[in-house]
């Protein structure tokens, strides 16, 4: 294996030089491109564009009666973008719908492909052999006129990308403000809808009709869970695109059993599952993670404020409390009581006294800021939006834990520094 990985990333035979540069470059093109289908939702359109190109690949071998790769690629873009205005149009002019409209173009298209190459393939012309290589790819077939014309494919791309990049940006965003501002917004989406399939026939020949929507759509939102930044989401994009590239050649090339395509989708496919559990903003993992700290924070918040109120009726803050004295104020389970006061133990906020509780100086700081902040909004909602007294006490137990000091200053100002809330309860002071 050491031999293999040294003679692989040496580049010691042509071949792999071609196979590396060609997967790469389409990698690339493609995940570009299909940022902005995807921040325009219409990542089914790569799906529908990628089967729609067979049916010119074989019109365009039964032309000719060869695979010449300029006529190939000539053919797969014609009934790429015919795919394409053939879904505007149903759309525009019927009642189907946009997602029933993109499945019947789909299958459409590539049910003509599939008959047609059937028809070459029981037709006895010889040079149809490699021809069904365009369903799954073959990147090992990357090599002389076939690598110019896709690379010059993926380059033409590449350069579409950047020479409009502020006019694909702003349709993908805000179309209306793109009309408003004047631009040719029809123009640059038949622009970007042509740039969409020149990526699909510049990877048809590595990945393959089936395998290529994926190479679209799935850096885009691999790269998605890592930023909000457009021009971070595209070099994520490439990168991911770039390294399912090396890494699926390498693949291939270590186990030559292996194809090339349908591995850098599964490399693309890893990357977006780790991104989806672990991305540092937006993973599943790091989401329950954040879920779990709010929770926690709410049951010691709600614990604290129970123990504000007992002392309020008692009159004093300075009496340990029982745990049956808490419970006459709110309901805790006796796990996440447990859990509670274990916390705020060890931050600090109560003192445990044999079987009692007491609270410490910041706990009865911190409870009464979290009781002050339940009854100003209890206030705020009977005084501003006129809700009754006794309907305002679920949605204050809810925002008593996110409202910030700015916010809270406000409340106080708006309120005109209330002294009571709407059930006569006295407002604790600030300090």
């Amino acid at each position: 294996m050491k031999e293999t990985f040294i003679e692989f990333f040496t580049f010691s035979y042509p071949n792999i030089t071609y196979v590396v540069v060609g997967t790469v470059l389409l990698s690339i093109s493609s995940a570009l491109v299909g940022c902005f289908t995807f921040l325009r939702k219409k990542s089914l359109v790569g799906d529908v564009v990628s089967h729609a190109v067979l049916p010119g690949i074989c019109l365009s071998f039964l032309l000719t009666g060869y695979k010449n790769p300029l006529i190939i690629v000539a053919g797969a873009f014609f009934t790429g973008w015919l795919s394409i205005a053939a879904l505007d149009y149903v759309v525009r002019h019927s009642k189907i719908k946009e997602d029933t409209a993109t499945g019947l173009s789909l299958s459409v298209f590539f049910g003509l492909g599939i008959l047609l190459l059937t028809f070459i393939q029981h037709s006895g012309n010889a040079q149809q052999t490699g021809l069904d290589a365009f369903l799954f790819g073959k990147a090992a077939a990357l090599v002389g006129q076939d690598l110019i014309v896709f690379g010059i494919l993926a380059v033409i791309t590449l350069l579409m990308v950047l020479a409009f990049f502020k006019e694909f940006q702003i349709i993908a965003f805000d179309q209306q403000f793109a009309t408003s501002m004047g631009l040719p917004v029809k123009s640059i989406e038949m622009i970007l809808t042509s740039v969409t399939v020149l990526a699909v026939v510049a990877g048809i020949q590595a990945v393959g009709v089936v395998l290529m929507a994926a190479m679209l759509i799935t850096p885009a939102a691999t790269a998605k869970f890592w930023t909000d930044r457009l021009q971070v989401m595209l070099l994520l994009a490439a990168i991911f695109g770039a390294f399912s590239g090396i890494t699926g050649a390498f693949i291939s090339y270590a186990a030559p059993a292996m194809p090339t395509g349908p591995w850098m989708v599964m490399v693309l496919s890893f990357l977006a599952l780790i991104s989806f559990f672990f991305a540092p903003q937006k993973g599943i993992l790091v989401r329950l993670l954040r879920q779990r700290r709010i929770r926690r924070k709410q049951l010691e918040e709600n614990l604290l404020k129970a123990f504000y109120a007992v002392g309020e009726r008692l009159g004093t803050f300075d009496k340990p409390l029982t745990l049956d004295q808490i419970g006459e104020k709110r309901s805790f389970r006796p796990e996440e009581l447990r859990i509670g006061l274990r916390r705020l133990v060890s931050h600090g906020y109560l003192r445990r006294q044999q079987s009692d509780w007491q609270l410490t100086a910041d706990g009865l700081s911190k409870g009464r800021r979290v009781q002050r902040l339940h009854r100003l909004w209890e206030l705020y909602l009977t005084e501003y939006l006129s809700i009754a007294p006794d309907h305002v006490h679920e949605d204050a137990e809810s925002i008593e834990h996110v409202i910030t000091p700015e916010l809270e200053l406000e409340l106080e100002r708006l309120l005109d520094h209330p002294i009571h809330d709407p059930h006569q309860s006295v407002i604790p002071s600030r300090d």
